[in-house]
Protein backbone atom coordinates (compact mmCIF):
# COMPACT_ATOMS: atom_id res chain seq x y z
CA UNK A 1 0.00 0.00 0.00
CA UNK A 2 1.47 3.47 -0.88
CA UNK A 3 2.34 5.88 1.92
CA UNK A 4 0.33 9.09 1.51
CA UNK A 5 1.93 11.17 4.25
CA UNK A 6 4.47 13.94 3.67
CA UNK A 7 7.16 12.57 5.95
CA UNK A 8 7.16 9.11 7.53
CA UNK A 9 9.19 10.49 10.47
CA UNK A 10 6.57 13.08 11.39
CA UNK A 11 4.81 12.57 14.73
CA UNK A 12 1.41 12.78 13.08
CA UNK A 13 -1.48 15.18 13.55
CA UNK A 14 -3.44 15.85 16.71
CA UNK A 15 -7.22 16.28 16.68
CA UNK A 16 -9.50 17.78 19.30
CA UNK A 17 -13.23 17.19 19.58
CA UNK A 18 -15.24 20.41 19.86
CA UNK A 19 -18.90 21.32 19.73
CA UNK A 20 -18.59 22.04 16.02
CA UNK A 21 -16.76 18.76 15.33
CA UNK A 22 -13.16 17.46 15.17
CA UNK A 23 -10.43 20.06 14.52
CA UNK A 24 -6.69 19.91 14.06
CA UNK A 25 -4.52 21.36 16.83
CA UNK A 26 -1.47 23.47 16.11
CA UNK A 27 1.76 23.54 18.04
CA UNK A 28 0.65 26.59 20.09
CA UNK A 29 -2.58 24.93 21.05
CA UNK A 30 -0.65 21.83 22.10
CA UNK A 31 1.53 23.91 24.41
CA UNK A 32 -1.54 25.61 25.87
CA UNK A 33 -3.12 22.26 26.49
CA UNK A 34 0.02 21.01 28.18
CA UNK A 35 0.13 24.10 30.41
CA UNK A 36 -3.55 23.62 31.25
CA UNK A 37 -2.88 20.02 32.13
CA UNK A 38 0.04 21.02 34.36
CA UNK A 39 -2.15 23.52 36.19
CA UNK A 40 -4.75 20.85 36.78
CA UNK A 41 -2.29 18.33 38.21
CA UNK A 42 -3.07 19.43 41.70
CA UNK A 43 -6.80 18.96 41.17
CA UNK A 44 -6.29 15.47 39.78
CA UNK A 45 -4.00 14.49 42.62
CA UNK A 46 -6.60 15.70 45.13
CA UNK A 47 -9.28 13.58 43.45
CA UNK A 48 -7.02 10.54 43.49
CA UNK A 49 -6.35 10.97 47.21
CA UNK A 50 -10.08 11.11 47.91
CA UNK A 51 -10.69 7.96 45.85
CA UNK A 52 -7.93 6.10 47.70
CA UNK A 53 -9.50 7.04 51.04
CA UNK A 54 -12.88 5.74 49.93
CA UNK A 55 -11.35 2.47 48.74
CA UNK A 56 -9.58 1.96 52.07
CA UNK A 57 -12.84 2.54 53.95
CA UNK A 58 -14.65 0.00 51.74
CA UNK A 59 -11.89 -2.56 52.33
CA UNK A 60 -12.18 -2.15 56.08
CA UNK A 61 -15.96 -2.53 55.91
CA UNK A 62 -15.68 -5.63 53.74
CA UNK A 63 -13.18 -7.25 56.10
CA UNK A 64 -15.51 -6.73 59.05
CA UNK A 65 -18.51 -8.15 57.13
CA UNK A 66 -16.61 -10.79 55.16
CA UNK A 67 -18.81 -13.82 56.14
CA UNK A 68 -21.97 -11.94 55.16
CA UNK A 69 -20.54 -10.87 51.81
CA UNK A 70 -19.34 -14.39 51.03
CA UNK A 71 -22.75 -15.87 51.81
CA UNK A 72 -24.40 -13.21 49.69
CA UNK A 73 -22.09 -13.90 46.73
CA UNK A 74 -22.60 -17.67 46.98
CA UNK A 75 -26.38 -17.28 47.16
CA UNK A 76 -26.37 -14.95 44.16
CA UNK A 77 -24.24 -17.36 42.14
CA UNK A 78 -26.48 -20.29 43.09
CA UNK A 79 -29.62 -18.41 42.04
CA UNK A 80 -28.00 -17.49 38.75
CA UNK A 81 -26.92 -21.10 38.12
CA UNK A 82 -30.38 -22.47 38.96
CA UNK A 83 -31.96 -19.95 36.65
CA UNK A 84 -29.65 -20.97 33.81
CA UNK A 85 -30.41 -24.67 34.40
CA UNK A 86 -34.14 -24.05 34.45
CA UNK A 87 -34.00 -22.04 31.26
CA UNK A 88 -31.71 -24.52 29.50
CA UNK A 89 -34.66 -26.57 28.26
CA UNK A 90 -36.50 -23.55 26.89
CA UNK A 91 -36.00 -23.23 23.13
CA UNK A 92 -34.90 -20.03 21.51
CA UNK A 93 -37.62 -18.33 19.51
CA UNK A 94 -36.84 -16.80 16.15
CA UNK A 95 -38.98 -14.53 14.06
CA UNK A 96 -38.19 -16.43 10.87
CA UNK A 97 -39.35 -20.04 10.84
CA UNK A 98 -36.96 -21.02 8.03
CA UNK A 99 -33.22 -21.58 7.64
CA UNK A 100 -30.71 -21.08 4.87
CA UNK A 101 -28.87 -24.29 3.92
CA UNK A 102 -26.40 -24.32 1.06
CA UNK A 103 -24.48 -27.39 -0.03
CA UNK A 104 -21.62 -26.56 -2.30
CA UNK A 105 -17.86 -26.71 -2.76
CA UNK A 106 -17.27 -23.06 -1.83
CA UNK A 107 -15.21 -22.26 1.24
CA UNK A 108 -17.59 -19.52 2.37
CA UNK A 109 -21.19 -20.19 3.31
CA UNK A 110 -23.70 -17.39 3.76
CA UNK A 111 -26.00 -18.06 6.71
CA UNK A 112 -24.28 -21.32 7.68
CA UNK A 113 -26.59 -23.42 9.87
CA UNK A 114 -25.93 -26.65 11.75
CA UNK A 115 -28.29 -29.47 12.64
CA UNK A 116 -28.55 -28.27 16.24
CA UNK A 117 -29.64 -24.80 15.11
CA UNK A 118 -32.16 -26.33 12.71
CA UNK A 119 -34.01 -27.95 15.63
CA UNK A 120 -34.67 -24.51 17.12
CA UNK A 121 -35.10 -22.44 13.97
CA UNK A 122 -37.64 -24.85 12.47
CA UNK A 123 -39.49 -25.03 15.80
CA UNK A 124 -39.69 -28.80 16.15
CA UNK A 125 -41.02 -28.42 19.70
CA UNK A 126 -44.20 -26.90 18.27
CA UNK A 127 -44.26 -29.30 15.30
CA UNK A 128 -44.76 -32.35 17.52
CA UNK A 129 -47.96 -30.81 18.87
CA UNK A 130 -49.55 -30.96 15.41
CA UNK A 131 -50.90 -34.31 14.28
CA UNK A 132 -49.85 -33.77 10.66
CA UNK A 133 -46.19 -33.26 11.56
CA UNK A 134 -45.83 -35.65 14.50
CA UNK A 135 -44.91 -38.79 12.52
CA UNK A 136 -42.43 -36.82 10.40
CA UNK A 137 -40.54 -35.55 13.45
CA UNK A 138 -40.57 -38.99 15.10
CA UNK A 139 -39.12 -40.61 12.00
CA UNK A 140 -36.46 -37.92 11.85
CA UNK A 141 -35.48 -38.56 15.47
CA UNK A 142 -35.30 -42.28 14.74
CA UNK A 143 -32.93 -41.81 11.78
CA UNK A 144 -30.68 -39.58 13.86
CA UNK A 145 -30.62 -42.20 16.63
CA UNK A 146 -29.54 -44.87 14.16
CA UNK A 147 -26.63 -43.16 12.40
CA UNK A 148 -26.14 -39.48 13.31
CA UNK A 149 -25.41 -39.52 17.05
CA UNK A 150 -21.59 -39.25 16.71
CA UNK A 151 -21.93 -36.17 14.48
CA UNK A 152 -24.18 -34.21 16.87
CA UNK A 153 -22.64 -31.23 18.61
CA UNK A 154 -23.33 -30.34 22.22
CA UNK A 155 -26.13 -27.93 21.28
CA UNK A 156 -27.67 -30.47 18.91
CA UNK A 157 -27.58 -33.14 21.63
CA UNK A 158 -29.38 -30.90 24.11
CA UNK A 159 -32.03 -29.91 21.55
CA UNK A 160 -32.49 -33.54 20.50
CA UNK A 161 -33.08 -34.73 24.07
CA UNK A 162 -35.40 -31.80 24.81
CA UNK A 163 -37.56 -32.60 21.79
CA UNK A 164 -37.55 -36.29 22.67
CA UNK A 165 -38.70 -35.49 26.22
CA UNK A 166 -41.56 -33.39 24.84
CA UNK A 167 -42.56 -36.22 22.52
CA UNK A 168 -42.70 -38.72 25.39
CA UNK A 169 -44.70 -36.30 27.52
CA UNK A 170 -47.19 -35.74 24.68
CA UNK A 171 -47.69 -39.50 24.28
CA UNK A 172 -48.23 -39.91 28.03
CA UNK A 173 -50.84 -37.15 28.01
CA UNK A 174 -52.66 -38.12 24.80
CA UNK A 175 -52.19 -41.92 25.10
CA UNK A 176 -51.67 -42.15 21.34
CA UNK A 177 -48.76 -43.36 19.17
CA UNK A 178 -47.33 -45.41 22.03
CA UNK A 179 -45.70 -48.11 19.92
CA UNK A 180 -43.68 -45.80 17.58
CA UNK A 181 -42.23 -43.94 20.58
CA UNK A 182 -41.32 -47.21 22.29
CA UNK A 183 -39.48 -48.28 19.15
CA UNK A 184 -37.75 -44.90 18.96
CA UNK A 185 -36.54 -45.12 22.57
CA UNK A 186 -35.36 -48.70 22.09
CA UNK A 187 -33.46 -47.76 18.93
CA UNK A 188 -31.81 -44.83 20.69
CA UNK A 189 -30.86 -46.93 23.71
CA UNK A 190 -29.37 -49.71 21.57
CA UNK A 191 -27.33 -47.20 19.59
CA UNK A 192 -26.00 -45.56 22.75
CA UNK A 193 -25.08 -48.93 24.26
CA UNK A 194 -22.89 -49.63 21.23
CA UNK A 195 -21.35 -46.14 21.11
CA UNK A 196 -20.68 -45.65 24.81
CA UNK A 197 -18.38 -48.66 24.78
CA UNK A 198 -16.15 -46.80 22.31
CA UNK A 199 -16.02 -43.54 24.29
CA UNK A 200 -12.25 -43.83 24.52
CA UNK A 201 -12.10 -43.41 20.75
CA UNK A 202 -13.99 -40.07 20.87
CA UNK A 203 -17.02 -41.47 19.09
CA UNK A 204 -19.54 -39.25 20.90
CA UNK A 205 -19.23 -35.57 21.73
CA UNK A 206 -19.37 -35.02 25.50
CA UNK A 207 -18.29 -36.85 28.63
CA UNK A 208 -19.39 -40.31 29.61
CA UNK A 209 -21.36 -39.21 32.70
CA UNK A 210 -23.66 -37.02 30.61
CA UNK A 211 -24.51 -39.85 28.22
CA UNK A 212 -25.08 -42.28 31.10
CA UNK A 213 -27.57 -39.85 32.65
CA UNK A 214 -29.34 -39.62 29.31
CA UNK A 215 -29.52 -43.40 29.09
CA UNK A 216 -31.07 -43.49 32.56
CA UNK A 217 -33.67 -40.97 31.40
CA UNK A 218 -34.47 -43.19 28.40
CA UNK A 219 -35.02 -46.18 30.71
CA UNK A 220 -37.34 -44.11 32.89
CA UNK A 221 -39.36 -43.03 29.85
CA UNK A 222 -39.66 -46.64 28.74
CA UNK A 223 -41.00 -47.65 32.15
CA UNK A 224 -43.53 -44.83 32.05
CA UNK A 225 -44.74 -45.93 28.61
CA UNK A 226 -44.98 -49.56 29.76
CA UNK A 227 -47.14 -48.55 32.71
CA UNK A 228 -49.51 -46.45 30.64
CA UNK A 229 -53.16 -47.41 30.93
CA UNK A 230 -55.57 -46.43 28.19
CA UNK A 231 -58.52 -44.56 29.62
CA UNK A 232 -61.89 -45.71 28.41
CA UNK A 233 -64.21 -43.00 27.11
CA UNK A 234 -67.01 -41.98 29.42
CA UNK A 235 -69.53 -41.63 26.60
CA UNK A 236 -72.22 -44.30 26.27
CA UNK A 237 -72.33 -44.24 22.47
CA UNK A 238 -71.78 -47.08 20.03
CA UNK A 239 -68.52 -49.02 20.41
CA UNK A 240 -66.27 -50.41 17.69
CA UNK A 241 -67.53 -53.97 18.04
CA UNK A 242 -71.13 -52.82 17.56
CA UNK A 243 -70.44 -51.40 14.10
CA UNK A 244 -71.45 -53.43 11.05
CA UNK A 245 -68.91 -55.61 9.25
CA UNK A 246 -68.82 -53.30 6.22
CA UNK A 247 -67.53 -50.43 8.38
CA UNK A 248 -65.02 -52.74 10.05
CA UNK A 249 -63.65 -53.67 6.65
CA UNK A 250 -63.58 -50.03 5.58
CA UNK A 251 -61.52 -49.14 8.66
CA UNK A 252 -59.06 -51.98 8.06
CA UNK A 253 -58.53 -50.90 4.46
CA UNK A 254 -57.25 -47.53 5.68
CA UNK A 255 -54.51 -49.02 7.86
CA UNK A 256 -51.00 -48.85 6.38
CA UNK A 257 -49.18 -51.02 8.93
CA UNK A 258 -49.68 -54.76 9.15
CA UNK A 259 -49.05 -54.72 12.90
CA UNK A 260 -52.04 -52.43 13.38
CA UNK A 261 -54.14 -54.85 11.35
CA UNK A 262 -53.07 -57.77 13.55
CA UNK A 263 -53.74 -55.81 16.75
CA UNK A 264 -57.20 -54.85 15.53
CA UNK A 265 -57.96 -58.49 14.74
CA UNK A 266 -57.26 -59.41 18.38
CA UNK A 267 -60.09 -57.25 19.70
CA UNK A 268 -62.86 -59.77 19.06
CA UNK A 269 -63.39 -62.94 16.98
CA UNK A 270 -65.38 -61.15 14.26
CA UNK A 271 -62.57 -58.67 13.67
CA UNK A 272 -60.07 -61.54 13.72
CA UNK A 273 -61.84 -63.19 10.79
CA UNK A 274 -61.81 -59.94 8.80
CA UNK A 275 -58.11 -59.36 9.60
CA UNK A 276 -57.25 -62.58 7.74
CA UNK A 277 -58.77 -61.34 4.49
CA UNK A 278 -56.33 -61.96 1.62
CA UNK A 279 -57.35 -58.77 -0.20
CA UNK A 280 -56.31 -56.63 2.78
CA UNK A 281 -52.80 -58.11 2.85
CA UNK A 282 -52.56 -57.93 -0.93
CA UNK A 283 -53.39 -54.22 -0.75
CA UNK A 284 -50.66 -53.71 1.87
CA UNK A 285 -48.08 -55.56 -0.23
CA UNK A 286 -48.77 -53.45 -3.31
CA UNK A 287 -48.83 -50.27 -1.23
CA UNK A 288 -45.40 -50.69 0.35
CA UNK A 289 -43.44 -52.73 -2.21
CA UNK A 290 -42.88 -52.76 -5.95
CA UNK A 291 -43.97 -55.50 -8.32
CA UNK A 292 -40.38 -56.59 -8.81
CA UNK A 293 -39.88 -57.03 -5.07
CA UNK A 294 -43.13 -58.98 -4.78
CA UNK A 295 -42.16 -61.34 -7.61
CA UNK A 296 -38.90 -62.17 -5.86
CA UNK A 297 -40.71 -63.21 -2.67
CA UNK A 298 -43.69 -65.15 -4.00
CA UNK A 299 -45.17 -67.71 -1.61
CA UNK A 300 -47.83 -70.17 -2.80
CA UNK A 301 -50.04 -72.29 -0.54
CA UNK A 302 -50.89 -75.97 -1.05
CA UNK A 303 -54.13 -74.95 -2.72
CA UNK A 304 -52.30 -72.80 -5.26
CA UNK A 305 -53.20 -69.41 -3.69
CA UNK A 306 -50.70 -66.67 -2.90
CA UNK A 307 -50.00 -66.27 0.80
CA UNK A 308 -50.20 -62.47 0.94
CA UNK A 309 -49.91 -62.23 4.72
CA UNK A 310 -46.74 -64.32 4.84
CA UNK A 311 -45.37 -62.46 1.84
CA UNK A 312 -45.95 -59.14 3.61
CA UNK A 313 -44.07 -60.31 6.70
CA UNK A 314 -41.18 -61.56 4.58
CA UNK A 315 -41.03 -58.41 2.43
CA UNK A 316 -41.06 -56.26 5.57
CA UNK A 317 -37.88 -57.96 6.77
CA UNK A 318 -36.14 -57.52 3.41
CA UNK A 319 -37.21 -54.07 2.17
CA UNK A 320 -38.12 -50.74 3.80
CA UNK A 321 -41.73 -49.63 3.93
CA UNK A 322 -43.13 -46.81 1.89
CA UNK A 323 -43.12 -43.52 3.78
CA UNK A 324 -45.92 -41.00 3.43
CA UNK A 325 -46.49 -38.01 5.68
CA UNK A 326 -49.35 -35.55 5.93
CA UNK A 327 -46.93 -32.63 6.04
CA UNK A 328 -43.19 -32.47 5.41
CA UNK A 329 -40.43 -29.92 5.27
CA UNK A 330 -39.87 -28.23 1.92
CA UNK A 331 -36.67 -27.02 0.31
CA UNK A 332 -36.44 -24.14 -2.15
CA UNK A 333 -33.84 -24.93 -4.82
CA UNK A 334 -33.68 -21.28 -5.86
CA UNK A 335 -33.13 -19.67 -2.44
CA UNK A 336 -31.60 -22.71 -0.67
CA UNK A 337 -34.09 -22.22 2.17
CA UNK A 338 -35.62 -24.99 4.28
CA UNK A 339 -39.10 -24.31 5.64
CA UNK A 340 -42.45 -25.79 6.60
CA UNK A 341 -45.17 -25.59 3.98
CA UNK A 342 -47.32 -23.08 5.88
CA UNK A 343 -44.31 -20.80 6.52
CA UNK A 344 -43.68 -18.24 3.81
CA UNK A 345 -40.06 -17.53 2.96
CA UNK A 346 -38.70 -14.55 0.96
CA UNK A 347 -38.38 -16.32 -2.40
CA UNK A 348 -37.10 -14.19 -5.32
CA UNK A 349 -38.00 -16.67 -8.07
CA UNK A 350 -40.66 -15.87 -10.63
CA UNK A 351 -42.41 -19.17 -9.91
CA UNK A 352 -41.81 -20.01 -6.22
CA UNK A 353 -44.02 -23.10 -6.26
CA UNK A 354 -41.99 -24.66 -9.07
CA UNK A 355 -38.76 -24.32 -7.07
CA UNK A 356 -39.95 -26.07 -3.91
CA UNK A 357 -39.56 -29.78 -3.29
CA UNK A 358 -40.77 -31.96 -0.40
CA UNK A 359 -38.06 -33.54 1.72
CA UNK A 360 -38.20 -36.91 3.39
CA UNK A 361 -36.57 -37.27 6.83
CA UNK A 362 -33.50 -38.86 5.21
CA UNK A 363 -33.24 -35.99 2.70
CA UNK A 364 -33.35 -33.54 5.60
CA UNK A 365 -30.40 -35.24 7.29
CA UNK A 366 -28.46 -35.36 4.03
CA UNK A 367 -28.62 -31.55 3.80
CA UNK A 368 -26.40 -31.27 6.87
CA UNK A 369 -23.83 -33.88 5.83
CA UNK A 370 -21.26 -31.31 4.76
Amino acid sequence: MPFLGQDWRSPGQSWVKTEEGWKKTTADEKNNNNNYNNNNVSVESFCKEEEEKEEKEEECFNKENLPLSLNYDMAARKRKKDQMNNNAKLPYFHREKWIYVHKGSTKERHGYCTLGEAFNRLDFCSAIKETRRFNYVVRLLELIAKSQLPSLSGVAQKNYMNILERVVQKVLDDQQNVRPIKELLQTLYDSLCGLVQDMGKSVLVGNLATWLRRMESILQWQQQLDCIQIRRPTSTGMTLTELPASLHLNIMQRLTDGRDLVSLGQVCPSLGVLAEDRLLWKRLCHYHFTDRQIRKRLMVSDKGHLEWKKMYCKLSRCYPHREEYSETLHFCTHCHILFWKDTNHPCTANNPEGCTMALSPQDFINLFNF
